[in-house]
């Protein structure tokens, strides 16, 4: 999305771009989606967000 402003965070790692552009502060709204961000969410305490990123399918 080369008209998008992305916010500092993601830098230019392939794998933040893609979730800042397409996940990141989106809402959801099928059950099985929101239970697979929770986990996520879950999984990374104590870890960096993009070791998390890197080892989803």
């Amino acid at each position: 999305m080369p008209d998008m402003e992305r916010c500092p965070w993601c830098g230019t790692d392939p794998i933040y771009v893609h979730y800042h552009d397409t996940v990141w502060g989106r809402p959801e709204y099928d059950d099985l989606a929101l239970f697979e961000k929770l986990c996520l969410d879950g999984q990374q305490a104590g870890l960096s967000w993009i070791t998390i990123l890197r080892k989803q399918d």
